[in-house]
């Protein structure tokens, strides 16, 4: 569910972008009928999200959340974490935070023919309520965390968690940042990997 942080650690190259985005909605070996910078893409989203389960810090946001919060968790650290990187977007990148996201959109419509069904489906109100740019703010987070809890029927409760997000924010943010560093550097290494 962390789009944005997806998004951002592909390097430059679209289709990679884009298999990154789409890749929670294939399973197994499906990404092989894609062509191969999308694949890249998508197994680049694999790596990202074994490294991310596994690593200690990202242990330490999901625990304070765990009883409350239950195996939605680690769901509900993805997205706060994509809220910090919004929020301190200009730390990681010299294009601003909206130019990024349009351009992010713009080839979305320029590749619609390789998204999947879902993907295509939920484009437009991708862009229309401008998710990613949303994230930057606690209101924007809010509604997405309200969006997740009514995919699960109500029975996750992940919109309660911005209650955790507000009174723990310092703890998360710093968090984050120590996490995001070295996600950085093993993305980087695992794209050089992945396409030589």
């Amino acid at each position: 569910m962390n789009f944005l942080a997806h998004i951002y650690l592909s390097g430059n190259n679209d289709l990679v972008t884009i298999g990154n985005f789409i890749a929670d909605g294939i399973r197994g070996k499906k990404y092989t009928m894609f062509p191969k910078d999308i694949q890249t893409g998508i197994l680049l989203h694999r790596q990202i999200d074994t490294f991310t389960d596994a690593h200690k810090t990202v242990r330490e946001s999901t625990k304070r959340l765990h009883e409350n919060y239950s195996h939605y968790s680690g769901v509900i650290v993805d997205i706060l974490y994509d809220h910090f990187l919004a929020k301190n977007w200009n730390n990681y990148s010299h294009v601003p935070l909206d130019v990024y996201v349009d351009n992010f959109y713009d080839s979305l419509q320029d590749h619609f023919e390789i998204l999947p069904t879902r993907i295509q489906k939920m484009m437009p109100y991708m862009i229309a309520d401008n998710w990613l740019l949303s994230y930057a703010t606690i209101e924007g987070i809010t509604k997405v965390l309200e969006g997740m809890n009514r995919r699960t029927k109500n029975r996750s409760k992940m919109n309660l968690a911005v209650n955790e997000l507000e009174a723990f924010y310092n703890e998360f943010e710093d968090e984050f940042t120590r996490f995001f560093d070295e996600l950085i550097t093993f993305s980087n290494q695992k794209l050089i990997e992945l396409t030589t």
